[in-house]
């Protein structure tokens, strides 16, 4: 096995593991109504999904073995999108979330209130 192999294995993993993020992150914030989004102070439905498509775009870009003049998995730009995927998962999905469970009425109540 060549040290190329390894390499590929690696960006491949890489490359799958960002595209799980970036799926996740945009199939998520598609379930969710735009009330929800305001309600929770985390700007419109329309951003959030105009961000996290576009990280996907640019992750589904970086396939590893698309040929020259394309994005490697590790490009400044992935890393952007991933991030952008990655706060939205961290930040943003929990506070929507959080609305979604409080207007069903049957949410996650703590003993002083919503957590």
């Amino acid at each position: 096995m060549s040290p190329l192999d390894v390499t590929g294995w690696i960006l491949d993993l890489i490359w799958f593991i960002e595209l799980g993020i970036g799926v996740f992150a945009f199939v998520d914030c598609l379930r969710h109504k735009n009330d929800a989004f305001v309600a929770a102070g985390k700007r419109t439905k329309g951003l959030w999904f105009g961000i996290t498509g576009v990280a996907l775009l640019l992750i589904l870009l970086a396939y590893p073995f698309q040929g020259a003049g394309r994005l490697d998995p590790l490009n400044f730009l992935v890393i952007i999108a991933v991030v952008a995927s990655a706060v939205y998962l961290a930040d943003v999905r929990p506070a929507v979330s959080q609305m979604r469970g409080r207007r069903g009425g049957g949410g996650r109540m703590g003993p002083y209130g919503p957590w």
